[in-house]
């Protein structure tokens, strides 16, 4: 028996095995896809939260040097300027999710994770003891957990019985990278239908996006669907032949009633659905594996209890339903409609006030979730920032100290605070550090005397010069002394 079978190896599936591995914990990926290797670039997109989990971990350089760094991004049509937010990484890197899923499958497997290819799973079927996961080649296998990372037709979360709620789609486009007949120029337009484009990339081959004029049906979509559509729109359709990828996406935005059911989890798209509008599709992935993997290798580990998973949907599933809740209101502006103009143009004005744009920028890049621990210091809840700090050993970065995901309790009283609570269970870090606290939106808050981090890197306890509260933030975040 596993102690936690991952189904798929999208950025979120892999993003999680990485984050169990480093937690001490036997998992396998089922995946059914006999290449890592993607049709097509598809996705792309990594924003400043997303970045900072990546540098937390040791391997954001992976990406960057890959990727292009965009410092803005867009609400309606006005820029929101990202380099202003409190982050190592004020900025959106470019990098197709191909590109992204290959990093991160070197460093799964740089720490011995297992990937099964070819292997489909038709079924799940938990009872007390664990959960059989049953295989498309009429074989199972067994686990004590299983995490759904399937995508938005999961069929973990169909088998779990897990419903999705939210508003249905209204449209629906193709997207597609195919070559065209003759030169690929690069073509743009905005209509009562939607957003339609055709993007070279540089290597002959033309990313197509283009909204159908009603809503297509849930079968993969045809080269003729994409001609079709294209002479709709343009009136030509540009002697579109060879895709490598062809596919059909909506602006229907759902999100799982549960992200946990005993011993089934779910989490990226299995878990919500939305509009690609922003790019968040993939990072709400890697927020949600970051959040979930320490959470269930300490339960596995018999470390905390399973109330510790019961947090994990409370988390994410927040702050999921307010990152669909930007995707619908960006969506809206992706057509033309004399009624949405106006309504995006007066935003744009509100938008460009000095400031106005700050907390949306902060929405997008992820810097702006707070998990709901409690009243108390503003850092309670929050990214930790990343900054420079000074131990025994010299100066580091907090994130530098995250690589392992281990549990922080970060010192600077001077005084040992809560040294002797921590029994093992975090590495306790004297420090010093003589800058300002900034947040993003909140800007700058007091100093405190010392931090707990979690293993996501998210503050879970605040000291304001003695160890009060301490003792049961341990026990909550970090399982009980002595467990």
């Amino acid at each position: 028996m596993h102690d936690v079978v991952i189904v798929g190896s999208g950025p979120t599936g892999l993003m999680l095995a990485g984050e169990l591995r480093l937690a001490g914990v036997d998992a396998v990926v089922l995946e059914r896809r006999e290449s890592q290797e993607l049709a097509g670039s598809r996705g792309g997109g990594i924003h400043s939260r997303t970045l900072e989990l990546l540098d937390q971990r040791g391997i954001v350089d992976r990406f960057l040097a890959e990727g292009k760094t965009i410092n803005a991004a867009t609400f309606g049509n006005t820029p929101l300027d990202l380099g202003g937010l409190p982050t190592r990484h004020p900025y959106t890197l470019a990098l197709f999710q191909n590109h992204i899923e290959r990093l991160l499958l070197e460093w799964v497997e740089e720490l011995g994770v297992q990937v099964r290819r070819g292997v489909e799973v038709t079924g799940v079927e938990a009872d007390d003891g664990g959960v059989a996961v049953h295989l498309g080649a009429g074989g199972s296998l067994r686990a004590r957990y299983v995490v759904g990372a399937d995508g938005g037709r999961s069929t973990v979360r169909r088998s779990a019985g897990i419903t999705m709620a939210g508003p249905d789609a209204t449209r629906s486009s193709l997207i597609a990278e195919v070559k065209v007949a003759g030169e690929p120029v690069q073509q743009g337009k905005v209509d009562a239908r939607g957003i339609h484009g055709l993007y070279p990339m540089g290597d002959g081959t033309v990313r197509v996006v283009v909204t159908e004029a009603a809503l297509g049906p849930t079968t993969e979509p045809t080269l003729a669907d994409l001609r079709q559509a294209l002479t709709d729109v343009f009136g030509t359709d540009f002697g579109v032949h060879s895709p490598t990828w062809l596919s059909r996406f909506t602006d229907a935005t759902r999100q799982a009633e549960t992200y946990r059911k005993g011993r089934v989890l779910l989490a990226g798209d299995a878990a919500h659905v939305h509009s690609p509008t922003g790019g968040l599709g993939i990072g709400l992935g890697v927020q949600d594996a970051v959040n979930l993997g320490w959470k269930l290798g300490q339960v596995v580990r018999g470390l905390s209890g399973e109330e510790l998973l019961e947090t994990y949907h409370a988390e994410r599933h927040q702050a999921g339903e307010r990152a669909l809740k930007y995707t619908m209101a960006q969506s809206l502006f992706q057509k033309s409609d004399p009624r949405q103009e106006a309504l995006r143009d007066l935003l744009g004005e509100v938008l460009r006030v000095e400031g106005a744009g700050v907390p949306i920028a902060a929405l997008v890049t992820g810097l702006d979730v707070a998990y709901d621990l409690g009243a108390g210091h503003p850092l309670l809840g929050r990214r930790m920032p990343d900054l420079e700090v000074t131990t025994a050993e010299g100066p580091i970065r907090v994130f530098e100290l995250l690589h392992q995901a281990r549990p922080l309790l970060l010192d600077f009283s001077g005084q040992e605070l809560g040294a002797g609570l921590s029994n093992g269970r975090v590495r306790h870090v004297p420090a010093t550090y003589d800058g300002g606290w900034q947040l993003p939106v909140l800007g700058a808050v007091g100093a405190p005397a010392a931090v707990l981090v979690r293993p996501d890197g998210y503050v879970a306890w605040v000291g304001a010069g003695s160890a009060d509260g301490l003792a049961e933030a341990l026990d909550t975040w970090c399982g009980r002394a002595g467990g």
